[in-house]
């Protein structure tokens, strides 16, 4: 495989800003990138420097205001809100800090809520989530509610809602920031499982430098540019 079927996310000349108090703030400024097919790769730098809104323009979440970003080919800045979201739906897994899940549905309901907007019936969605959850070693927590579990589990539920859908890309925003050592080695472990086994493309930032460690690849941020990261053509 050539180096260019290889690449999964090209960026380029990226520049993203915001608006406060009428005066123009800008984040990221002039951002090129190409992340492969297949890697894990570590976003990292001080608070304020525009690592996770970098990780919200590659996963559809917000819009650059200048430059190219195509995942597997597509250009999805030029994507609408409606084509996005679907895209989203059908490309993008996500996993932050805090788990995001529903307190009302236990785990396996959670697991299952992303495959509701599928085709899949009943059974294949049971026999998904059941693997999945089998898979993150919650298959005996299934039916435990969210304030049942630990950081840990309920983090590793996240993480199964983030995959059982297959994918092409996982977000990571900080995913061990909320636990303690123990649970959040346990969560790199089924990381880097992720992307060793099966070859899932992670894209994780943090602010932790054991985290850091599991990725393969550590790209730096500080006040909106990449700092030593090689540039593309």
């Amino acid at each position: 495989m050539t180096e260019a079927a290889n690449t999964l996310v090209e960026i380029r000349h990226l520049a993203k800003g915001y608006t406060r108090g009428g005066q123009a703030v800008p984040v990221l400024e002039n951002i090129t990138l190409d992340i492969a097919r297949g890697e894990f790769i570590c976003l990292m730098g001080p608070s304020g420097s525009g690592k996770s809104t970098l990780l919200n323009l590659i996963a559809g979440i917000d819009k650059p205001d200048s430059g190219m970003l195509k995942v597997d080919g597509e250009d999805i800045t030029r994507l609408s809100e409606g084509e996005l979201a679907d895209w989203r739906a059908s490309n993008i897994g996500f996993i932050f800090q805090f788990y995001n899940l529903m307190p009302v549905l236990n785990a396996f309901e959670n697991v299952e809520l992303p495959l509701l907007l599928t085709n899949l019936s009943k059974a294949e969605r049971r026999q998904r989530v059941e693997l999945t959850l089998a898979l993150v070693g919650l298959g005996d927590r299934m039916e435990h509610y969210p304030n049942e579990l630990s950081g840990g589990q309920q983090q590793r539920v996240a993480i199964a809602r983030a995959i059982v859908t297959d994918p092409t890309i996982l977000v990571c925003d900080e995913p061990t920031g909320d636990l303690d050592k123990q649970s959040a080695n346990d969560v790199l472990a089924i990381l880097r499982q992720l992307n060793g086994e099966m070859g899932k493309t992670i894209i994780m930032v943090t602010h932790d430098a054991h985290a850091a460690e599991a990725a393969r690849r550590l790209v730096h941020l500080d006040k909106g540019e990449l700092i030593g990261a090689p540039a593309a053509d």
